[in-house]
């Protein structure tokens, strides 16, 4: 079980990325949302599709 957040902001292309919380490229507290605490990542993404219209896990934290 991991904690997951999203970027508030999205990058260049209009992707907001799902991250776990010890992920190195997680953005800092004023420009995540906390999406909830899941024993996978898909149950993140599903949780961020619902408050972003486009969302991709995190290469360095879920796509490694």
């Amino acid at each position: 079980m991991h904690y997951y957040y999203a970027n508030k902001v999205a990058r260049s292309d209009g992707v907001n990325e799902v991250h776990k919380s010890d992920c190195k490229l997680l953005p800092e507290i004023s420009k995540r949302e906390y999406l909830g605490y899941y024993s996978d990542y898909q149950d993140a993404i599903l949780k961020a599709q619902t408050k972003f219209e486009l969302v991709e896990g995190c290469k360095n934290c879920i796509l490694d």
